[in-house]
């Protein structure tokens, strides 16, 4: 028979994720009606986007927020379901059956590998739908069937292996650590995630995609001149064959200390056919990145991680021995480290980790300008919006924006407010 405890604890749950469900769904519907609404190219554009580009990048904003909504009804079902019906325990007791070794870690890693496959193949269905139909009618996908699967195995594999090996840690900690168990994890899984920071761009990005040098030209040479005047440690430059996944392009840099690499997409450089970005543009950029390195604002989001991660193991101290936590989905005889430590952070600490991800979107807003305000100190104002203009105009961006709906999603400031900061910038240096 179900406890009351257990009956509040899995119906909070329940209601905290249609919650969300409900909200994510509003917000959707709100950008849904104000794209469609919105029937003509703002002033701004006029001169980069004609009708036929406005009308197409709107049916391609449409298509994505109409797949997202397939997308998040499919997961918030299966969701309830799992937790409904206690699958999450019954994935646990078939581990726990083809272990031989038997042992809390090893079934945990079999356990976090089953539920990760099934996953991948509920999920593989929409994933091609919206890699061969939706991104291929617009355009962007570049991806053959073999390269698809394969790229999908690799991930999946990469995935499972530091996962296991992480939770595989976690739980030692949490058995053997004591009453303070939470400061050492913290502590362990600090120093897991910078090792993983730092060989993530020379050990597995490589893994997926081609990283070549910049060939020498002016290009390089310009971009080596603006890395040294700002004193950035540059060591590599690199370009990544990204046109063999999709048309999508970027720029960006990583690299702790002392040594730093920026990576540009091959898709951002400039085309032929009109695409991608010439070198003045490109260099603004680069400005606006290098703008993110010279106000810390790695290392500062890497510090409201490190804190957060804080905060979410020591809730995760106090609740996990609660029993209804782990009978809410299904574990009635026994308590799993990684079954609660799931529960906690996933389900429990749900309403915290809303807020926290909007305020980090707030953060990351704040951060945009001041990065674009750093280019336009260094005099790339024109070139910056030349480059926002083009790299919206190449990736289909839809520039009408219902301003909750961004507000909630958009780490990055929205084009038109982007280009009226700007313009606002530039004009004070005159």
């Amino acid at each position: 028979m179900i406890t009351l405890d257990e009956y509040l604890v899995r119906n909070t749950i329940l209601f905290l994720l249609w919650a969300e469900f409900i909200w994510e769904t509003y917000l959707s519907l709100r950008q849904f009606c104000k794209a469609t609404n919105a029937n003509e190219v703002p002033a701004e554009l006029a001169s980069v986007m004609n009708k036929e580009e406005f009308h197409k990048a709107k049916e391609y904003s449409l298509a994505k927020l109409k797949y997202g909504l397939v997308k998040d009804t499919q997961s918030i079902i299966l969701t309830s379901v799992i937790i409904y019906y206690g699958l999450l325990a019954i994935a646990w007791d078939y581990s726990e059956s083809v272990n031989p070794l038997k042992g809390e870690v090893i079934t945990s890693c079999m356990w976090l590998f089953i539920i990760s496959l099934t996953s991948t193949i509920i999920d593989l269905p929409l994933n091609i739908y919206y890699t061969f139909v939706l991104e291929e009618k617009y355009g962007f996908n570049k991806q053959t069937t073999a390269f698809f699967v394969w790229d999908k195995i690799k991930a999946f594999i990469v995935s499972q292996i530091i996962a296991s090996m992480i939770s595989s840690v976690v739980i030692v900690i949490v058995k053997n650590g004591g009453p303070y168990f939470f400061v050492w994890l913290w502590v362990i899984v600090c120093i897991i995630s910078m090792i993983l920071l730092t060989i993530y761009p020379a050990v597995i990005a490589p893994l997926f995609d081609k990283y070549t040098p910049l060939p020498e030209g002016e290009l390089r040479t310009r971009i080596e001149n603006l890395a040294s005047d700002l004193k950035f440690p540059l060591t590599q430059l690199y370009v990544v064959e990204g046109s063999k996944r999709s048309s999508h392009s970027n720029a960006y840099f990583y690299g702790l200390f002392k040594s730093k690499r920026i990576v540009l997409f091959d898709t951002l450089l400039s085309k032929d056919d009109g695409t991608g970005c010439k070198n003045d543009e490109i260099l603004a950029i680069l400005s606006h990145e290098l703008g993110h390195w010279s106000h810390s604002h790695i290392i500062k989001n890497l510090v409201v991680m490190q804190i957060n991660l804080f905060l979410l193991f020591a809730g995760f101290s106090i609740m996990f021995k609660y029993p209804p936590l782990y009978k809410a989905v299904g574990f009635y005889k026994i308590q799993p480290v990684l079954i609660g430590l799931f529960v906690v952070l996933q389900y429990v600490m749900m309403p915290y980790n809303t807020i926290l991800n909007f305020l980090m979107t707030c953060l990351s807003r704040k951060f945009e300008f001041q990065a674009d305000n750093f280019a336009v100190n260094l005099g790339k104002a024109e070139f910056l919006e030349k480059a926002l203009l083009q790299l919206n105009k190449d990736n289909l961006g839809f520039p009408i924006n219902d301003d909750l709906y961004s507000a909630w999603h958009h780490s990055h400031p929205p084009l038109l407010e982007r280009i009226a900061v700007l313009r606002k910038s530039a004009s004070k240096l005159k």
